[in-house]
């Protein structure tokens, strides 16, 4: 076996990084953010999350359905109807992240704070 085939083989087996590396993105909290107050429409997330581009929705919107956190559901109308729903799983992952967004809140000042403070130190120059 390959080097390649045996690092592919324990980051597939390493549930923490196998879990956040998809649900860890840029995206998703703040989708699920929002189906956390029920049924939405595609429309009504983007507009809630309103720098979200609808191709990249989409993509977040199609993996969380992958990954068994979302459900979709089309109603045949004209034109189509499509709702999005947490999943129970999806509604047990949320209540797990919902602390960290309220922490994320509530100390979000003070995270700005020691951003705009923070000086990066200078390497040691060769002397």
């Amino acid at each position: 076996m390959t080097l390649h085939r045996q690092s592919v083989i324990l980051v597939e087996n390493c549930p923490i990084r196998d879990v956040l590396d998809r649900l860890g993105d840029r995206w998703t909290v703040l989708v699920l953010h929002e189906l956390a107050t029920g049924t939405l429409r595609f429309s009504e997330i983007r507009k809630r999350v309103a720098d979200i581009s609808p191709r990249m929705l989409a993509q977040t919107l199609r993996h969380l359905e992958q990954d068994g956190l979302v459900r979709r559901e089309v109603f045949p109308t004209v034109p189509p109807r499509v709702d999005y729903a947490l999943t129970p799983l999806g509604e047990s992952f949320f209540e797990r992240v919902e602390m960290l967004a309220q922490w994320a809140a509530d100390h979000h000042d003070e995270v700005r704070a020691a951003r705009k403070a923070y000086v990066a130190p200078v390497a040691n120059a060769p002397k």
